[in-house]
């Protein structure tokens, strides 16, 4: 491919310039009216804009950017992650219109966008799976299903991620009313209102498996990301190898997600998530079909460029890594630098960015789309940019970070810096001894002390 359409904005628009600059291939922005001067519209070859500032108008408007694409010749479209990356329409307009989607095809977007169907479809592939029910269609089959499972449980949005259409159901008494605002959010936010039930488990970790495929048959990975530091269902800080996979964990987990794609015919870069309990087992919680927000960690770690690797993968090219050549090298861990400061009762900002110095030396990445004097837009996600940095051990990338985070400087709105910092001196994390309620706790330790 010589021309690609970057269908996103933002910090991971600047990551995909970045790397088809160093592939040699020319990009085309798309912008809504609000982001006429973002990072990403000044640094592509070509910039079109696609609607107002909302993005059902601007991001997600398929007609624009398809339209967009075709009349600056464009041979493939990024999507990114978010917006339109997981939509199999999208991907499928996109085939019909001689266009390459670069990310899996259309029916593995249809099947394992549906949370509950693609559960069913990795159990018979013998990947072990979250106790559940199937999609639940009335307050009958609701109030058998939960008993059944018993309680804590999650009501889950067959289509939803991000946390939302979900909710954590901790007593019969609040079943009916969650299951309704469940569904009520999945319908605003995904257009569809299925939902389905899993049983809540607590305590463990939030483990991911990155994957690779061709299409030729071929699936690798590319280790593990620990995720398990999250609020309202959202990564704050992820790291890359996980304090608590060994190499047996590492090597059972990745055999379950090469197999879960292999069931699938998969292709391009995928992501299994699985939740991990104290005990060494492992649960299959869901496939994401799109490159994620945490995968620097995986880079900086094992040496492979991910994005590249997509639109390699998406041009027809066979998988360039053999599963013994991927081996882990050092540590990486990366903080999630949003427009909001991690405290009780708190929410995304809006602003100006008067002032701002970048850390850097050896092993510190910094991707984002910030620049001094850009304003932060209320109309999109609070995510500012990601500090990454890579040490030869855990405790020397600990270390640095703390060091990186000192050195940030991000003036005009509150951010998630100051939680950063506080997570690094916290024994727990330093430890490796946590899990995914770790965050919820430490605010309900910040408001008594506070």
């Amino acid at each position: 491919m010589r021309r690609i359409l970057v269908a996103n904005r933002g910090e991971v628009a600047v990551r995909i310039i970045r790397a088809c600059r160093e592939l040699g291939i020319e990009t085309i922005a798309i912008y809504s009216e609000a982001d006429r001067s973002a990072l990403h519209v000044i640094w592509a070859d070509q910039a079109v804009c696609v609607g107002p500032p909302p993005s059902q108008q601007s991001y997600l408007n398929m007609q624009n950017i398809l339209a967009a694409a075709l009349a600056h010749g464009a041979e493939g479209i990024h999507p990114g992650y978010g917006y339109l990356s997981e939509n199999a329409l999208f991907a499928e307009m996109c085939a019909a219109h001689g266009l390459v989607f670069i990310g899996p095809e259309a029916r593995h977007l249809e099947l394992l966008g549906d949370k509950a169907q693609a559960k069913a479809v990795l159990r018979e592939a013998g990947v072990p799976v979250i106790p559940g029910s199937g999609v639940i269609r009335d307050h009958r089959e609701l109030s058998e299903a939960a008993d059944e499972l018993g309680y804590p449980l999650v009501i889950k949005s067959c289509a939803g991620g991000g946390g939302r259409g979900m909710r954590l159901v901790k007593e019969p008494g609040e079943l009916l009313s969650s299951f309704a605002a469940a569904r009520a959010e999945a319908l605003a936010f995904f257009g569809c209102d299925r939902c389905y039930l899993e049983k809540w488990l607590t305590p463990v970790r939030h483990i991911e498996i990155q994957l690779l495929a061709d299409h030729y048959g071929r699936v690798v990975h590319v280790g593990e990301r620990e995720c398990s530091l999250q609020r309202r269902q959202q990564k704050l800080l992820e790291e890359c190898p996980s304090p608590v996979v060994d190499a047996g964990l590492r090597a059972r987990l990745g055999a379950a997600a090469v197999r879960a794609a292999k069931a699938v015919n998969y292709r391009n870069a995928g992501t299994v998530e699985f939740l991990v309990d104290a005990a060494g087992d492992y649960y299959f919680l869901e496939m994401n079909t799109r490159l994620q927000v945490e995968h620097p960690v995986t880079e900086l770690v094992y040496g492979v460029d991910l994005v590249q690797e997509q639109i390699r993968l998406a041009a027809g090219e066979p998988l360039r890594y053999a599963q013994a050549e991927l081996k882990p090298r050092g540590h990486a861990i990366q903080c999630r630098i949003t427009a909001e400061a991690v405290r009780p009762g708190s929410h995304p900002f809006s602003g100006v960015v008067e002032r701002l110095l970048v850390p850097g030396g050896f092993g510190v990445r910094w991707d984002s789309h910030l620049y001094q004097g850009y304003a932060i837009s209320p109309f999109y996600d609070a995510l500012l940019g990601k500090l990454i940095v890579w040490g030869q051990t855990r405790e020397e990338a600990i270390r640095r970070l703390a060091r990186a985070l000192d050195e940030l400087v991000v003036e005009g709105i509150e951010t998630s810096i100051p939680f950063h910092r506080a997570v690094l001196r916290d024994q727990r994390f330093t430890s490796g001894c946590f899990s995914t309620d770790f965050v919820e706790q430490w605010l309900q330790e910040s408001e008594i002390v506070g």
